[in-house]
């Protein structure tokens, strides 16, 4: 297929580059390099640098023929959309329209979109929260990925467009940087290897869904290649408390310093447990990683990316 990832310099979406160019896809990635980063880019893909907000940039993808648009770009930071909703929602939704219009007059067969889990679903009415839990987001961000799950349901009725919304739990590993795209696994280790004390907000009793950037890839193959359409979700049913994540990063960088505390963030979410099993049966995707594994080979990336 031919293939346009946006957001394809980032964390995320480089490891999803990878896993099409080593199926033989042929693909181009759009990314304004904001947050991602050049050296990511598979090269083996086409790399045009370009904010999607330009519609400029859209003009210079149109006629290239696209089977698939892989939709990764975003503003991904809650704290960002809480103090900015309309700056948030022109990346997060007015450009993402903008693109998949342009391209669905064109005719691409399918489009992927990294949409989130835990923002999406808001605190848990039960949990693992499967696809069929109430959507109720508490933040902006988590509101902008809700409208394009509900645009996408648009896009598949009115113009007949495959489409697949992939609810993310906590994602982490290898290329996760502990600032710009940075994620609480980064930057813990990050303080960590480098002898300092992380800070915990609140009472570190807070939980997430920590789901290995592998499983995110393998995920992005399954709901490109096959039959697929709708939404699921890409998580452990894993419950892993603040707390928890910390001592077991602890014990796979080998030191001993207790984190601090601080006061907890206003509005954050307290809990965040998905069920994934929808897409790992009808995809037969493997067992998830495990946590002290996918540790193990996060903090052997970032040692060896210090180095």
């Amino acid at each position: 297929m031919k293939i346009l990832v946006t957001g394809g310099a980032g964390f995320i979406a480089s490891h999803v580059v990878d896993g099409y160019v080593a199926r033989g896809h042929d693909v181009t990635v759009v990314d304004d390099l904001s947050s991602g980063r050049r050296e990511n880019v598979n090269p083996r893909a086409e790399l045009v640098v370009a904010d999607l907000r330009d519609p400029r940039t859209v003009e210079q993808l149109r006629g290239r023929g696209f089977d698939l648009v892989n939709h990764h770009a975003a503003q991904i930071d809650v704290r960002v959309s809480v103090a900015d909703p309309a700056a948030d929602a022109e990346l997060n939704i007015v450009a993402a329209l903008r693109l998949f219009q342009a391209l669905i007059d064109e005719g691409p067969r399918k489009i992927v979109f990294a949409s989130s889990g835990g923002a999406a679903y808001g605190e848990p009415q039960y949990a693992p929260q499967d696809e069929r839990h109430p959507v109720a987001p508490i933040s902006p961000y988590g509101c902008a990925k809700a409208a394009i799950d509900s645009y996408l349901y648009y896009y598949r009725m009115v113009h007949g467009v495959r489409a697949v919304s992939l609810r993310y739990g906590n994602v982490y590993g290898p290329r996760q940087r502990k600032d710009g795209e940075a994620g609480v696994i980064a930057i813990f280790a990050g303080l960590l290897l480098d002898g300092q004390r992380p800070r915990i907000n609140g009472t570190g009793e807070q939980t997430r869904d920590y789901v290995f950037v592998e499983d995110v890839m393998r995920a992005n193959m399954a709901a490109s290649e096959l039959d697929l359409d709708g939404i699921f979700n890409v998580g452990t049913g894993v419950e892993v408390s603040v707390n928890t994540l910390y001592d077991e990063l602890r014990n796979a960088i080998g030191v001993d310093l207790d984190a601090e505390h601080g006061p907890a963030k206003a509005g954050e979410q307290m809990r965040s447990v998905l069920d994934g099993t929808k897409l790992r049966t009808v995809a037969k995707l493997p067992e998830p990683v495990k946590l002290d594994e996918g540790l193990r080979r996060t903090v052997e990336w970032l040692r060896s990316a210090a180095r």
